[in-house]
């Protein structure tokens, strides 16, 4: 059940970088994989405990202001504004801080996390700081609470970002605030240089999931000990000629696919066919590698469908997973780049089409969105007190969305968006429930 939370914004201001933008870099070129991103705002919130140690919210705050502004002066095209649909107007705007305070402890909010609550976290959910900042492409908003414990919440659109960019805006970042005379700099030309703009009038890389009005999210805990016995079960299913060692993303992400099916078919008296879109970070998988410090979007997904009932066994699936990600790399991952990019894209466009499309009058596609955080450091965040105890992302893109990311214990952390009636059918699945909890406390 949600709780009323009351929040008091105390300031609201645009931080510009340090440094103008040279007259030589004001446009700065999108890449064809950053024009076909949705100009959406991606976002995630961190949560600091109360450090006896540590300064003080408002000496807090102009550190993070202070060292943001520094960071903007690298990361330019994040201050900037969108111009056209290939190009970042890099006029110095800048992005935009939220100060504000709860009268909520923070164990309040991780004792049993609520979605309701959490976005009341996100800048983008308050309308006078959506009207004053003018389009920004970067928001952050800082707040306190009432035991002392902050969060601080980004909101980064998707145009110019996908998650190892952002990785690379919070190293930067953190070494701002620490004083560091070495920081990691950003490579801002590689993505247009690797994939040129094209243009595409009304093309969209969006894969669209089933329309609802109504969904909801739900959070799930696998902890390390309950993903191990579930690679152990995959792995004695698997017969002897498809042996290999399944991740810990492909045993959580198959079962939540195989339970999400389950509760979708309940609706219906046939099975329907499914296809699982996963997003692949493509820098260590091109030839050379692309750093991890390029900025952009870096990411494409991969399609693995299932056809027949008798294809949904949980082994079937990790194996249909490993598959599609092996055929992706040999086939499509080495040509994203230059010119060749396009063909791959125009080729993925039209396959991710049939997919789609009906089979036949009645048999439509059941499809699942997936993009995991795992191995990202998230919780590794430390702006000078401490590392953050949680991070959440709440993030309502539609239905059938999947999202994973690492526990500190090794486990994985699931946020599963579906259709309102399919999740009440999908939280109560025995299967699902052997191997994660339901919304434990992060405490």
């Amino acid at each position: 059940m949600s709780r009323k939370i009351e929040f008091e914004i105390k300031s609201r201001k645009c931080i510009k970088p340090s440094t103008s933008t040279p007259p030589h870099l004001k446009t700065f070129k999108l890449s064809l994989l950053d024009q076909l991103s949705p100009n959406i705002h991606g976002n995630m919130t961190l949560f600091y405990p109360y450090n006896h140690a540590s300064e003080s919210f408002s000496t807090k705050s102009q550190l993070l202001q202070n060292s943001l502004s520094q960071t903007l002066t690298l990361f330019y095209p994040f201050a900037g504004r969108l111009k056209d649909a290939s190009t970042i107007h890099c006029n110095d705007e800048g992005a935009f801080f939220i100060e504000a305070q709860t009268e909520t402890s923070l164990s309040d909010i991780l004792v049993n996390p609520d979605f309701d609550t959490l976005e009341c976290f996100l800048p983008t959910t308050d309308n006078e700081t959506m009207t004053m900042s003018n389009g920004s492409m970067l928001l952050v908003r800082f707040t306190l609470f009432r035991c002392g414990g902050t969060a601080l919440s980004i909101s980064l659109t998707h145009k110019i970002a996908d998650i190892a960019a952002l990785i690379t805006l919070l190293k930067t970042w953190t070494a701002a605030c620490d004083g560091a005379t070495e920081t990691v700099v950003p490579e801002l030309a590689t993505g247009a240089t690797l994939f040129p703009p094209r243009d595409i009038p009304g093309m969209s890389a969006s894969v669209n999931t089933v329309s609802s009005e109504k969904f909801t999210t739900r959070r799930f805990v696998f902890v390390a000990s309950k993903v191990e016995e579930l690679k152990d079960r995959v792995k004695t299913a698997l017969d002897e000629g498809t042996m290999f060692y399944p991740s810990r993303v492909e045993v959580v992400l198959a079962l939540i696919w195989k339970c999400a099916l389950s509760a979708s078919s309940s609706k219906t008296t046939s099975f329907k066919p499914s296809a699982l879109f996963q997003a692949v970070n493509l820098r260590p998988r091109m030839d050379p590698p692309v750093p991890d410090t390029a900025v952009g979007n870096f990411v494409w997904p991969f399609a693995v469908t299932v056809e027949e009932d008798s294809h949904v066994e949980l082994h079937e699936l990790v194996k249909r997973m490993r598959k599609g990600m092996r055929e992706f790399l040999d086939r499509k991952a080495e040509k994203f780049k230059e010119e060749g990019a396009f063909g791959v894209v125009m080729e993925t466009l039209k396959e991710r089409g049939e997919i789609l499309k009906k089979k036949d009058n009645t048999n439509t596609s059941v499809v699942y969105k997936c993009s995991s955080w795992c191995k990202f450091p998230l919780l590794e965040t430390d702006f000078g007190w401490g590392k953050p105890v949680w991070m959440s992302s709440v993030n309502k893109f539609g239905s059938n969305t999947i999202a994973l990311m690492d526990t500190k214990d090794g486990g994985v952390e699931a946020f599963v968006t579906l259709d309102f009636k399919e999740m009440l059918l999908f939280e109560q699945d025995h299967q699902l429930l052997r191997y994660a909890m339901l919304n434990p406390s992060v405490l």
